[in-house]
């Protein structure tokens, strides 16, 4: 188990869980990050005592000082922040659950300082995966998955003695919001309709990624990189009552499944406890009253954004940090109500095909490839 915890991102959904681990577990915390969440920060300072507090801006920072000059907490804002709340010596874990692009470069940061991440920043692993899991062999990081989905697969595999004995990845999907519709009543539905998520209570990104399924396009880039595998190895199955968490079927015909609550706290702390299993304030599956589980197929002619991320991942290079860049930008314009539901996908396709393709990046191309496709949006707009 692990012995400090540094959460980057704490006042979002998965940084707020992530402290009720760190309640149950008693484990002390040396750096906490957030966005612009003063109130809460100030709150969660005076509860955890961390050494360092971190803000995305100058301005924000400014004001959680000013709330919490009583406390000898040190004050940081902006990437350089989080690179340092990254890499403090105290930690020896990160949970990394800041939303997008943002997350990379002190994820990176972590890795080559050796700690162990948490990782529940997708966006790290879809847009420069190959790096980044370069960088943990390297330095002998450990990468946990925080994503229930892959959290599933990765303890499936605890028992796996060779991973060539993998026939396939199978992650469940619950179908979002709007299961079952067809392409004509999905091109009617609203920014309300989309955050109606029906198992899980997320932010308003995922939520929306999860309705458009481009979450599930997301988590196969990420089941590819984390586990080595090519991507007809990895496939996707509606699963609407959100209880198997994934899949592994083996050469020889077994699949095993991790199954539980759908709550999020489970896979939390199991990136902290790691190789033990502890007592969790989730609660406990009971096969008795979660009724029957099912699955089919996803409909990808009505939720293309899954096909897209697919046909990304086969693609390699630059495409996958287009993609991601360019989803960014089309939800943010869905969340302000600027564009449609399928205009999300109209967007991100049309990235992809215009922004120039690189087949093998380097950081600063990944992370240019996603500023160009987040120009492109704005250009389309």
């Amino acid at each position: 188990m692990v012995k400090c915890v540094s959460i980057l991102g704490s006042t979002g959904s998965i940084g707020r869980q992530s402290l009720d681990i760190i309640d149950n577990l008693k484990i002390p915390v040396a750096a906490l990050t957030a966005g612009t969440s003063v109130e809460r920060m100030a709150q969660q300072c005076r509860k955890y005592l961390p050494k360092l507090a971190v803000m995305a801006t100058e301005e924000t920072a400014a004001a959680l000082q000013k709330e919490i000059a009583d406390l000898p907490i040190q004050i940081a804002w902006g990437e350089e922040g989080l690179i340092r709340a990254a890499t403090m010596e105290e930690a020896d874990c990160v949970i990394t659950a800041v939303v997008g692009m943002l997350g990379l470069k002190p994820t990176l940061a972590a890795i080559r300082a050796k700690k162990r991440i948490g990782l529940a920043n997708k966006e790290t692993l879809v847009c420069a995966g190959e790096l980044v899991m370069t960088e943990a062999r390297k330095y002998e990081a450990e990468i946990i998955p925080v994503d229930s989905e892959h959290s599933a697969i990765f303890q499936c595999l605890m028992g796996a003695h060779d991973r060539r004995e993998i026939r396939k990845l199978i992650l469940t999907c619950s179908g979002g919001p709007f299961y079952g519709k067809t392409r004509e009543e999905l091109g009617l539905v609203t920014k309300a309709d989309a955050l109606r998520h029906p198992n899980w209570k997320m932010g308003q990104k995922i939520t929306i990624d999860c309705a458009t399924l481009m979450n599930k396009g997301l988590e196969v880039i990420e089941a590819m990189r984390l586990y080595d595998l090519p991507l007809e190895q990895v496939d996707v199955v509606i699963h609407r009552q959100s209880i198997a968490h994934s899949f592994v079927e083996f050469t020889d015909g077994a699949v095993m499944a991790q199954l539980g609550s759908p709550d999020m706290r489970l896979p939390i702390q199991l990136a902290m406890t790691y190789p033990e299993r502890k007592p969790c304030p989730a609660p406990a599956l009971d096969l008795t009253t979660c009724g029957a589980l099912t699955f089919s197929k996803p409909d990808m002619e009505a939720f293309p954004c899954l096909a897209l991320a697919r046909k990304c991942a086969a693609m390699g290079g630059t495409a996958c940090p287009v993609m991601n860049g360019a989803n960014e930008e089309a939800v943010a314009l869905f969340l302000a109500d600027k564009i449609g539901f399928y205009d999300i996908y109209d967007l991100v396709s049309r990235a992809v095909d215009t922004v120039p393709f690189v087949q093998n990046p380097t950081l600063e191309e990944i992370l240019e490839a996603d500023r160009l496709a987040r120009e492109a949006v704005k250009s389309f707009i």
